[in-house]
């Protein structure tokens, strides 16, 4: 990786809040986040059995604790602590896309939001509730790096050489067509390519989740947008 031409300062995003120095998706670990100075905080919102929507980034996290609801959570940021940050908010299923637009709007936040997901159907319906909203692409769709994995990681290898030759152009068609307006890679995706197509296309490349500081540097130099990590310590 060497340095890229554009000096664009990189935003600093903190995962659940800040997740190495507080549990993620808490109070707590979003104030952390916040006196560490980030530019962006991301939180995870997921519904329970019940309907009801919380701050949580799998089931087995919403069962750990008592999660804030969407509400306390959306309250929690429209303080005025908050008035200078960005969110990034991520939806972990489709299905609840028309609450969490009309929570962040009610509250005068979404429009320094950003809704990511997996799911480009969850992206489309949320333009269609909003036609200003920022929406990003999460890639890949996994649920945990299975590069360690003692018999599955010679295929997850595989797969990321399939994955990082083939998303820059995909994630250029993407963009230009208005599926999203940031892409959100793994950063084992990243690759100067894909940084050149994304910024082509005009959009933004938002890196996740990155706890080296190496790394973070590697990638700044690179001319990602932002970086992800569960420990914003590591921005410096």
């Amino acid at each position: 990786m060497t340095q890229a031409s554009d000096t664009r300062p990189l935003i600093r995003v903190g995962h659940k809040g800040a997740d190495h120095v507080a549990p993620g998706n808490t109070a707590a670990s979003f104030e952390a986040a916040l006196e560490l100075g980030v530019d962006m905080i991301e939180f995870d919102v997921m519904p329970l059995r019940d309907g009801t929507l919380v701050l949580a980034h799998d089931p087995e996290d919403a069962l750990s604790r008592t999660p804030m609801t969407l509400t306390e959570g959306l309250d929690h940021f429209a303080a005025d602590a908050y008035g200078d940050i960005e969110l990034d908010v991520d939806l972990k299923i489709p299905g609840y896309e028309r609450e969490v637009v009309d929570g962040l709007r009610e509250r005068g936040l979404l429009e320094r939001s950003l809704i990511s997901s997996n799911y480009q159907e969850s992206l489309t319906l949320v333009r269609e509730l909003d036609p200003d909203v920022r929406r990003g692409l999460s890639v890949p769709k996994v649920k945990r790096d299975l590069r360690s994995h003692p018999v599955l990681r010679y295929p997850a290898y595989a797969a990321v050489a399939w994955w990082r030759s083939g998303l820059p152009a995909k994630a250029e068609r993407a963009l230009r067509r208005g599926d999203c307006e940031a892409l959100m890679s793994h950063y084992v995706l990243v690759t100067r390519h894909l940084v050149q197509r994304v910024r082509r296309a005009g959009g933004q490349l938002y890196v996740w989740t990155v706890d080296d500081a190496d790394r973070i540097a590697k990638l700044e130099a690179l001319g990602v947008d932002a970086v992800i990590t569960n420990d914003p310590r590591l921005f410096g």
